[in-house]
C-alpha cells in the first residue's frame, strides 16, 4: 500500500531555526531517505519551494490563468512531501515516526487509496 508522508512549516518557523543547525537537520534528513530508499519503501522525497513561489494555475474561457498561490490563506504550508510503499499501515506509521523533524512537529501520514496507471 502506498503512503503520502507530509511536513508542514512557515517562513516564522524556518527563520527561528539557527542558520548553524541546517547542515546536520538536512544531514539526518538525507540518512532518513537513504535508509527507506534502500528498503525500497521510500519511493520519492521532495522538499517544496516557499509558499511565496507556488502559484494557482485555472483554465477560464479556454485559456490558461496564473496568479500567485497558494490558494489557502494560512501561514502554514507544505514544506516537504515522501511517497512510501509499504507492507501496512504500521510499518508507514514506524517510518513518519522515524524522520527526524518528527521529534519537532508531527508528520501527517495518508494512504493513498487510488493511483493512475502510468504505462498507458
Amino acid at each position: 500500500m502506498k503512503y503520502l508522508l507530509m511536513i508542514y512549516g512557515n517562513q516564522e518557523k524556518w527563520d527561528s531555526f539557527p542558520a548553524e543547525e541546517w547542515p546536520e537537520a538536512i544531514a539526518q534528513q538525507e540518512a532518513f531517505n537513504r535508509k527507506y530508499r534502500e528498503t525500497g519503501e521510500l519511493l520519492g522525497a521532495y522538499g517544496l519551494s516557499d509558499a511565496v513561489n507556488a502559484k494557482l494555475v485555472r483554465r477560464e474561457n479556454g485559456a490558461p490563468t496564473v496568479t500567485d498561490g497558494p490558494y489557502l490563506e494560512t501561514k502554514e504550508y507544505i514544506a516537504s512531501f515522501y511517497l512510501l510503499d509499504c507492507e501496512s499501515e504500521e510499518r508507514a506509521q514506524h517510518i513518519a515516526a522515524d524522520m527526524p523533524f518528527a521529534s519537532k512537529e508531527p508528520v501527517e501520514l495518508w494512504p493513498i487509496l487510488h493511483e493512475s496507471a502510468t504505462d498507458l
